[in-house]
């Protein structure tokens, strides 16, 4: 959300109540920051912690995302953080070319509810989930993941490796598209003039008018909404029709990793719980130390849900076991029993494992291992799904030291199909004028 073309959420906002001392400012389109250089736009997006902004740089005539941190101390404090850890992203890669979202600039300002922390950085498209939705959850095809994973995987091995970083968060929603999927929502691509002052009759209050108005309108929407599915559910009017198939031949899918607002130095840890419930590592539910390993888990969760348009583990809390537990189980059906070491590792394994490594709560597991899971339930040819399973089993291994790193992934051949499928068309040719050479050898001989 950092820095995408699209809000956090397509039927909410941040709420007006917000805006109020220690909370967000209010931005009106044609407003100026640092001294002038930055003109606002139009909202991108918004956060817990922020609202995102299309800005417009005088200085160097360029399109930027304005991130304006709500100005309460602690949002102040993460934002230092942040600006810290981009910061130093920026300096180990002057070229930009290791997709990880660019720091451009950061400075404070003051206004009616505080002094607020500001990060510039640079304009980005939609994310992995906003093209994941777009696609109707469908699930892209298998060159398209290839491409988007070099990218991410560029990113983490320059994190990991040259960096000392781990994301602690990644996921579709914090993986940005270097363009938009919709041309007109791109400010070069649709041509867009810049608004250089703020345009006449927009009041003081045009900000929290505005929102008032389309939270009124979004809630028209979603009663809308409710009463065709009702409807639809009583077998009345309405019936559901198939989602045409999209064609993302047009859409650039390389991408770059972005908010850090959670991320930490290997050496440096902040906090013993990371992840998003459906990225998280098994080290981490059991409490037994992560690293880098756990960025390699979340990657792998992630390749997935391109590929099949479904979050691979959505665990569920039920009776008489927990939402952690599921989710261990869930693992297991997948990848077999969790060696006995590894479960009875953690500071947590006692909540979930007896002293044998069996679960607790859950004892009846079902075993779907990935390569019949892609075939059966996907619809991936045996082929494929060897292929894709074979790249991606080695970073669900349990034991997090066994994880292939970022850097060895760039190296298998599951990404590196398109250099194979080259390579045997160039040693087809050479072998073509091989012969040719062998026949002139041959006629000249017979002369």
């Amino acid at each position: 959300m950092s820095c995408s073309s699209s809000s956090a959420s397509d039927d909410e906002d941040e709420g007006f109540d917000s805006y109020r001392k220690g909370g967000y400012h209010a931005v009106r389109v044609g407003d100026s920051f640092n001294g002038g250089r930055y003109i606002a736009q139009r909202k991108l997006g918004w956060g817990q912690f922020s609202t995102v902004w299309l800005a417009y740089d005088t200085r160097s005539s360029n399109y930027v995302a304005l991130k304006i941190q709500k100005s309460a101390p602690q949002f102040a404090q993460a934002a230092l953080h942040e600006i810290e850890i981009l910061s130093a992203i920026a300096e180990g890669d002057p070229s930009n070319s290791k997709y990880v979202v660019q720091l451009i600039d950061h400075f404070k300002h003051a206004g009616p509810n505080g002094q607020h922390l500001c990060m510039v950085l640079e304009f980005l498209g939609d994310s992995l989930l906003r093209l994941i939705k777009y696609n109707h959850y469908k699930g892209l095809e298998l060159n398209k993941v290839r491409e988007v994973c070099r990218c991410i995987l560029t990113g983490l091995d320059y994190l990991h490796r040259e960096v000392g970083l781990i994301h602690t968060d990644l996921k579709p929603e914090n993986i940005l598209l270097l363009s938009t999927i919709n041309p007109s929502k791109d400010p070069i691509r649709a041509g867009m003039t810049p608004i250089l002052e703020r345009p006449e009759g927009n009041p003081n209050g045009g900000a929290t008018v505005n929102m008032i108005e389309k939270k009124l309108k979004q809630r028209a929407r979603r009663a809308v909404a409710r009463i065709s599915n009702r409807r639809g559910s009583m077998g009345g009017i309405v019936a559901a029709e198939p989602k045409p198939e999209r064609c993302l031949n047009g859409i650039d899918v390389r991408c770059k990793v972005v908010d850090f607002g959670n991320a930490c130095w290997a050496d440096k840890k902040f906090a013993e719980e990371i992840q998003t419930r459906q990225y998280r590592a098994p080290e981490v539910i059991l409490q037994s130390g992560y690293s880098f390993a756990a960025d390699m888990w979340s990657f792998a969760c992630t390749a997935i849900e391109l590929a099949t348009g479904e979050m691979l583990f959505t665990p569920k809390g039920g009776q008489g076991f927990s939402e952690d537990e599921d989710h261990l189980a869930l693992m297991m059906e997948l990848l077999g029993k969790m060696p006995r070491k590894i479960a009875t590792s953690g500071a947590r394994s006692k909540d979930y494992f007896d002293r044998y490594g069996d679960l607790k709560r859950i004892r009846r597991l079902k075993f779907w291992p990935l390569d019949r899971l892609l075939v059966d339930k996907y619809k991936f040819s045996d082929a494929d799904a060897h292929d894709f399973a074979d790249f991606l089993s080695p970073l669900f291994s349990f034991e997090p030291e066994k994880r292939p790193t970022a850097q060895q992934c760039l190296q298998h051949p599951w990404l590196n199909v398109d250099n194979l499928a080259q390579d045997v068309v160039e040693n087809e040719s050479s072998i073509g004028n091989i012969n040719v050479s062998m026949n002139n050898l041959q006629i000249k001989v017979g002369k």
